[in-house]
């Protein structure tokens, strides 16, 4: 079974950037979309960004989509997450999943999709 692993998570103050990265350590990556996910305190887990296997296809949930880039280096085996002017609300745990769902900016987990990682924690805070 694959089994995905997140890093790259920290506590940043607002403004600040980090990267965040998945990374498969049984599997290719390759054949995948991936999505990365994130999780607040109270809150339901959201999409906020995703990628298509072959790199053509980018979506990203609205309040990110100006700051987020989301990329993948198949020949690394790893997918990344640059997020950018990092601000508060961002503050989450963050996974990352094979295969979401990509409408527009509505980024959802495969239907059934169960196989989470133990995620990357993110805080911005000053």
């Amino acid at each position: 079974q694959l089994q995905l692993v997140e890093s790259g998570g920290g506590l940043v103050q607002p403004g600040e950037s980090l990267t965040l990265s998945c990374t498969a350590s049984n599997s290719a990556l390759n054949h995948y979309a991936i999505g990365w996910f994130r999780q607040a305190p109270g809150n339901g887990r959201e999409g906020v960004a995703c990628i298509s296997d072959s790199c053509r296809n980018r979506h990203y949930e609205g309040s990110v989509e100006a700051r987020f880039t989301i990329s993948r280096d198949n020949a690394k085996n790893i997918v990344r997450l640059q997020m950018n002017n990092l601000k508060p609300e961002d503050t989450a745990v963050y996974y990352c999943a094979i295969e979401p769902v990509c409408m527009g900016s509505r980024i959802t987990p495969r239907p059934g999709y169960h196989n989470w990682g133990q995620g990357t924690q993110v805080t911005v805070s000053s």
